[in-house]
This record gives structure tokens, sequence and C-alpha cells, in this order.
């Protein structure tokens, strides 16, 4: 799905921000991640002038999404010898797996507080209902 630099966050990208920083992602992974559900490839700088993001920024966040197998990153040089090469990041994993991924954990979560608040209950007394 192609979309323009300049809309990339607006819509539907700033709402996968907002939900994945819901589910405690971290602001600067949250962002990363939308912008490549919202590409299909894109530059270190193009995620800078569609996040606001700066460039230590997006290294940064893409760290964590590498080591967990879910972007992949390519360098390229440009067309004269001098300069750093150009990053390019992409998701390797279709989104839904990154979403089962939060809901596996968040269940867990979830489990784990009903598991406690059944302890508290069991060892105060305290009848449910």
């Amino acid at each position: 799905m192609k979309t323009s630099i300049a809309n990339l966050l607006d819509g539907k990208g700033y709402e996968i921000v907002k939900l994945l920083q819901g589910l405690e992602v971290p602001r600067t992974e949250a962002i990363s991640i939308a912008c490549l559900v919202c590409s299909e490839e894109m530059t270190s700088q193009n995620i800078e002038k569609a996040s606001g993001l700066r460039q230590p920024e997006v290294s940064i966040a893409m760290r964590p999404l590498r080591e967990r197998g879910w972007v992949e990153e390519r360098s390229e040089k440009k067309n004269s010898d001098k300069g750093r090469p150009v990053k390019y990041y992409k998701l390797v994993v279709p989104f839904d797996v990154i979403v089962r991924t939060f809901e596996t954990k968040a269940l867990r979560k979830n489990m784990e507080i009903v598991e406690a608040l059944r302890q508290l209950k069991e060892i105060t007394g305290v009848n449910s209902g």
C-alpha cells in the first residue's frame, strides 16, 4: 500500500500509533511501526520526515524491532562514494503477527492480575461477588 510521506501519519497511521502506545509500546517504536505498516519500505530519512522523529530516535526505535525479527534493515550507497549509506527499513512479518504478539502479552498480564486478585481475596477472606 503506497502512501505519500506527507500524509503517512494522518488517519490510519495516527490511530496505529495511539493504539500501540495504549499497549505500552514506546512512542518511537509505535511511530516507526506505523510508518512501516503504511508503506512497503522506507528510508530512515523518510521515517524522520513522516514522523517528526530525529535520526537517532529512528535508529534507537528500529533496534528492538530488528531484534524481534519484525524489521529488516539494508544499507545502500548513494550515487557517490561520499557520505553514509542510506538505510532502508521494511516490515518482514505481517502486521497481524505483531498484533498477536501484543495480544498474547496483554492476555498474559491480565491473567496475572486476575490471579493476584484471587490470591488477595483468599488471603484476606474477602468474598467474591
